[in-house]
């Protein structure tokens, strides 16, 4: 993933598409460009998916594709054994 980005967008995007503005709200501390940079990458890398709606003013939406959705489940195990440490240190955590 290479970048604390990459995983925000494909956390964010997890539940369902979400347009660049929206994204970028939920994303505090990331300007325009930034996003853009690891939006264009992510797509590179078949992980998202970029929809270019011909409306006007155009409207363009990213979503996971199968492949982005396929790293739930890696993220899943490592939420799992971060929870299990915090435990095992007598820390706690909220639960996301």
């Amino acid at each position: 993933m290479g970048s604390k980005w990459n995983i925000l967008i494909i956390w964010h995007l997890r539940d369902h598409a979400l347009r660049f503005t929206d994204l970028q709200k939920r994303m505090h501390g990331v300007n325009s460009n930034t996003l853009t940079f690891h939006l264009r990458e992510l797509e590179g890398q078949k992980i998202l998916s970029r929809t270019v709606f011909p409306e006007i003013p155009p409207r363009v939406e990213y979503s996971l594709t199968g492949q982005g959705r396929a790293l739930f489940p890696v993220f899943d195990a490592i939420r799992v054994w971060g929870l299990q440490y915090l435990g095992s240190e007598g820390m706690k955590m909220e639960v996301c």
